[in-house]
């Protein structure tokens, strides 16, 4: 049984608060209060870490569609005479060249785990906490460069499909919506969510799959979705699902099923079986991703993910 204990009022002898006012206090406790509170913490914190660091990695490590014409200039010694506009050139009696630029403008999508096994968390963080954050960082330093931003949340269905908008106020509504949001499901469906997006999506796309990656036979869906995209996979995982800690005797509940379960984590061949299966679904996770072509970041609860991004980047641009 979860019990909810809240702090005691100051109250005087008649029973008043000597406190701030009732009409304070409901404001203090206000839902919508609050979850504006966390949405603006998130900004400020994700715009700093965006800008700092990511902006300038974010812009070299995914490229463009493609080139396209800017203008056209005056030639000058060592440009490409293959870029020489004749026409102008005839018009002035001058030869002028034509100058392109990167047609910088992609899509991102978020594609984004909402299941029960999310809100588990043995540090300062749960699984949650970190995979908004994270998505809140990618948002806006593709925001900073011109790029739309969409989002999908998903369990073993597909939960909410916020379609791809460019704008500080569409990221917000995301962060928002993924701090806010209630799944119908707890159970997770990898496969299910990247046939959404191979289908739902039709121009190539940057996607960001941020899940803790506990499903498993989606190999033939993210086949697909990496043919299509371009997909980077971002595993969020905590300490204790890695190693099981010597707890003794311990009741534990499926967050996903909800069925509960007695495990004696005294006995070193249930703790090795226990780690054996998260290697397993380690191996898979990061096997398959780069027998696609796609790109692998993992991240721990109790760790900082600035490194890891700063990293994945940095690889990015060779």
């Amino acid at each position: 049984m979860n019990l909810k204990f809240t702090k005691p009022l100051d109250v005087d002898q008649n029973g008043q608060n000597k406190g701030r006012k009732t009409q304070d206090t409901k404001l203090s406790n206000d839902p919508l209060q609050e979850l504006l509170k966390k949405v603006r913490r998130i900004e400020i914190r994700s715009k700093n870490i965006s800008k700092q660091l990511f902006s300038g990695e974010y812009h070299s490590a995914f490229k463009g569609r493609g080139m396209s014409f800017a203008e056209v200039r005056p030639y000058q010694y060592g440009d490409d005479v293959r870029f020489i506009d004749w026409n102008v050139t005839a018009r002035y009696k001058e030869a002028y060249i034509k100058t392109f630029e990167e047609e910088r403008e992609l899509t991102v999508m978020l594609m984004i785990d909402m299941s029960g096994s999310d809100i588990f968390g043995t540090s300062k963080l749960t699984k949650k906490d970190l995979v908004t954050e994270l998505a809140a960082v990618l948002a806006f330093s593709a925001n900073t460069n011109n790029d739309k931003v969409g989002a999908v949340f998903f369990t073993d269905r597909i939960e909410k499909f916020i379609p791809p908008r460019k704008g500080r106020s569409h990221i917000l509504r995301i962060i928002r919506e993924m701090i806010d949001f209630s799944p119908l499901s707890k159970r997770t469906n990898i496969s299910e969510a990247l046939v959404f997006i191979t289908r739902a999506i039709k121009k190539k796309s940057i996607v960001f799959l941020i899940s803790d990656f506990l499903d498993l036979g989606y190999e033939t869906a993210l086949s697909q979705a990496a043919c299509k995209h371009d997909l980077i996979g971002i595993q969020v995982y905590d300490k204790a699902e890695q190693d099981l800690p010597d707890a003794g005797l311990i009741l534990a509940n499926d967050p996903e099923t909800g069925t509960p379960a007695w495990i004696n984590t005294s006995s070193i061949k249930i703790r090795a079986s226990y780690k054996a299966a998260f290697l397993q679904r380690q191996d898979y996770f990061s096997s398959i991703f780069q027998k696609n072509g796609a790109g692998v970041i993992r991240v721990r609860t109790d760790q900082p993910y600035m490194p890891k991004l700063h990293e994945f980047f940095k690889m990015r641009r060779k």
